[in-house]
């Protein structure tokens, strides 16, 4: 539900490398709220970018934005 929201409009950015690397930040920073902190021998820490990628099982918002660029080229 959050992606749709960040990349509505997407097709008409003109998106650099910041901004590619800010929504990136941005949406690890919403999944790890989402999916919490892990315990580890009693001590809590938050997930990192793998356990990220594996929990959610989607393109990350970086490759969804490519991915748009490509097919709209398509028209």
């Amino acid at each position: 539900m959050v992606k749709p929201i960040a990349t509505c409009g997407s097709e008409i950015w003109a998106t650099i490398g910041v901004d590619m690397n800010r929504l990136f930040t941005w949406e690890r920073k919403i999944l790890r709220r989402i999916y919490g902190p892990v315990t580890e021998q009693g001590m809590w820490r938050i997930r990192n970018n793998q356990e990220l990628s594996e929990l959610y099982n989607d393109l990350d918002i970086r490759a969804e934005l490519k991915r748009k660029d490509w097919n709209g080229l398509d028209m």
